[in-house]
């Protein structure tokens, strides 16, 4: 089938498809009965464990006590039997590897017998510990090649579930994944960890203000997730979205976003269908889907949940991004989380809502009516804001990668600048809390329509402010700067470490000055107006996006890492080991593991899109192109011989055909050299006792794929994209952007 049989087949399968009811009926089953129907959630633990063992099990998940192997050996016959009740055959240990994604090993229930039968065992061992190949994954030069022992070690605070598929289901165990020296080689291991050390200094603080209470302070995140979906006929049309998930090439058509009538919109059929399925099962899993929208872009979407605590908010950010890929395929799309699948128009990102929340329920981000007067909220929310404004690299570094660079910074994603918007009230709360002391708030009032049968629309006290990165949105912190395929274990590390120190050195503060004989509140004051005038450079009431903000951010000193490649050397400065290393989150080894991966994976998948763009304008586009020009140069000597036809705009034409040719051809070959000039080792680079050797050249290399390799590949594009508007439809070879973004 030739390349516009494959273009044509696809639009045609598009044309006839029909998406498929009858898989969701709430009508049988009411959505109440169905939300976290596949989850050994607390219902279900009480329900089939001893009184005893339930009430150790539950100490452990919500106070952090230690489990003992008795309680371990309980809580796993119970679970296999639930499990079983599913219909699982299987359990595995899902883990957060270093690779972004998720990683399984199953193993089956079944124990053979001596008389040939067999028995369903599942114990405590089992259930605690797993071993896995930690040689496999990226782990930085943790683990050498030869260093193969690695151990997923059971999460009781995120429960486990039942995951489906067509020919039976397995017992998912979310896990944390060690090595056999005690090193973090996964991404929920080290947020764990923070999430332990803001509790510890948010008692701290708590405890100041007189709350002797509460017993732990929690993180609660909420993610929401923006994705786009195609036809799947188109994605395997293009070998750019299949092996690197972004069009590498692709000509702009005359309707992009403009007209905003994609956001919000009526959501289409097919995509509708497919949204119910994937919201049914998640909510059989216990994700707490809330929200479904038609986002900026044509053919993009976003779904967004309630909040949970950010270990749990984490696993199932990840259960969503994989639910997105596997239901699109059940109606003949595929989903893209890539951060810019498409040029020209929004890319995608994740909004994480941050917030700290008491065992009590109390949110601690909560300024109710009257925020001047309310302290402790002003201590916390100062304490986020000194946070964010000096360790806005470190934020910064959290969200790096080769994809999310593509995003940041253009008028659809906040830029690389970090700053933070608190909205009219708060601002002017904080600017009256540098003079001295706060003595009003801002009061809400209502909109006035000018319909007198509308109820009253209660307005709130700040707009909100979608070009900042970190915002302020009634209780709590929204980072807006995460990347759509991004695990949010880290950025979520990075803020809940950052806010640790903060409110260490509030508490610090606020002891030493009791301990010099002064009255608290009178502390309280004297520390909130030092801070807010320390930090008050980082806030930003106004557009992000414009270019006298970078010039005044650049006047107030605020750091702008325009690219991940800057950014990846605040990993291991002596700031942040001595950061990671006080609050027990990272070691200096992890940190310099971490680097490294993020050093490699950024070569790598610049490595790949290079060779894949090279490859398709090599073997796709010039010989479309060249069949064309042959078309038209023999149309020209067809009007010549037959009527002595001889026209100037013909032969102009097939002269800008045979230029656009050339230049593609000369920047594919530069572009081909440029990927061949490369450092010559691919390999991981390793931590080792020659690191700093190893690091330095990962860093040149890195440098090179952002200052040679991303410039050869614009220039492809440049000419590739031009051809594709001179190319005769019928012979261009990849779906374009016109059907991939408007066919349904």
């Amino acid at each position: 089938m030739n390349a516009m049989n494959v273009r044509q087949a696809a639009v045609d399968s598009i044309i006839n498809y029909r998406p498929a009811g009858g898989k969701v009926n709430y009508v049988t089953k009411p959505f109440c009965d169905v939300y976290g129907e596949h989850v050994f959630s607390e219902r279900v633990q009480r329900e089939r464990l001893p009184a005893p063992i339930f009430d150790a099990l539950q100490k452990t998940i919500k106070a952090g006590e230690e489990l003992d192997s008795a309680i371990a050996d309980a809580v796993a016959v119970a679970m296999k039997d639930w499990a079983i009740e599913h219909g699982a055959t299987h359990f595995c240990h899902w883990f957060l590897p270093m690779t972004g994604l998720t990683a399984e090993k199953h193993d089956s229930f079944i124990t053979p017998t001596p008389d040939g039968c067999a028995l369903a065992e599942f114990s405590g061992k089992n259930l605690v510990r797993g071993e896995g190949d930690a040689s496999s994954l990226p782990s930085g030069g943790l683990r050498a090649t030869f260093e193969a022992r690695g151990y997923t070690a059971w999460d009781p605070s995120s429960p486990a579930f039942i995951l489906d598929n067509p020919n039976g289901a397995t017992l998912v165990i979310p896990t944390m994944f060690i090595s056999w020296t005690g090193d973090a080689l996964d991404k929920k291991t080290p947020l764990l960890r923070s999430m332990e050390a803001l509790n510890k200094q948010a008692l701290r603080v708590l405890r100041l203000f007189g709350n002797t209470t509460a017993k732990r302070v929690l993180t609660t995140l909420g993610a929401e997730q923006e994705y786009f979906l195609i036809d799947k006929h188109f994605f395997f049309a293009r070998p750019d979205l299949l092996t690197c998930g972004r069009t590498l090439l692709g000509a702009r058509p005359p309707k992009g976003q403009e007209l905003g009538d994609q956001y919000f919109g009526a959501i289409p059929e097919r995509v509708l269908a497919f949204m119910a399925e994937m919201e049914y099962e998640l909510m059989r899993l216990g994700v707490p889907v809330k929200t479904r929208h038609n986002e900026a872009a044509p053919g993009q979407y976003e779904i967004a949940p309630l909040f949970e605590t950010a270990n749990l908010a984490t696993d199932h950010q990840m259960v969503v991004m994989e639910a997105l890929k596997r239901v699109a395929d059940h109606y003949g799309m595929t989903c893209l989380l890539h951060e810019k699948p498409f040029a020209g128009v929004n890319g995608s990102g994740k909004h994480n809502n941050w917030s700290m929340m008491t065992d009590e329920g109390e949110n601690l981000l909560n300024p109710g009516d009257t925020p001047h007067a309310n302290a402790q909220f002003l201590t916390f929310c100062a304490a986020v804001c000194r946070a964010v404004f000096i360790y806005a690299g470190l934020l910064r570094l959290s969200v790096a990668s080769a994809s999310n660079d593509h995003r940041l910074g253009a008028a659809e994603a906040p830029p690389a600048v970090i700053s933070v918007f608190l909205g009219e009230q708060l601002h002017d709360v904080m600017m009256q809390l540098e003079t001295g002391s706060a003595k009003r708030s801002k009061k809400r009032s209502d909109i006035q329509v000018g319909i007198n049968f509308l109820p009253k629309l209660p307005r709130d006290a700040g707009d909100r402010n979608r070009t900042s990165p970190f915002a302020f949105t009634g209780n709590k912190f929204e980072f807006r700067a995460v990347g759509s395929n991004q695990s949010v274990a880290e950025p979520t590390t990075v803020l809940n470490t950052i806010v640790a120190e903060s409110l260490d050195f509030v508490a610090g503060e606020l002891e030493k000055a009791l301990g010099a004989g002064k009255e608290f509140n009178q502390a309280l004051q004297t520390l909130l107006a030092k801070m807010v005038h320390e930090f008050k450079p980082i806030l930003f009431e106004g557009d992000n996006y414009c270019q006298e903000w970078h010039a005044e951010a650049a006047r107030r000193g605020l750091p702008n890492y325009r690219n991940s490649v800057d950014a990846f050397d605040l990993m291991t400065t002596p700031q942040s080991v001595s950061l990671f290393t006080k609050y027990h989150v990272y070691s200096e080894r992890e940190l310099h593991s971490r680097q490294e991966i993020m050093l490699n994976k950024y070569i790598q998948d610049v490595n790949i899109e290079a060779q894949t763009q090279a490859l398709m304008a090599r073997t796709m586009l010039l010989p479309a192109v060249l069949r064309f020009q042959s078309e038209v140069a023999g149309a020209i000597l067809s009007a010549k011989a037959a009527a002595g036809i001889e026209d100037a705009e013909q032969a102009s034409l097939l002269k800008e055909l045979v230029a656009a040719a050339a230049a593609l051809r000369a920047a594919t070959r530069a572009l081909d050299h440029a990927v061949a000039s490369q450092p010559n080792d691919k390999a991981e680079y390793k931590t080792s006792e020659n690191g700093n050797a190893e690091h330095r050249r990962a860093t040149a290399h890195a440098r090179y794929m952002r200052d040679t390799i991303l410039p050869a590949m614009t220039d492809v594009r440049t000419a590739a994209d031009k051809l594709e508007t001179l190319v005769d439809d019928a012979h261009w070879p990849l779906p374009t952007y016109r059907e991939m973004w408007f066919m349904r």
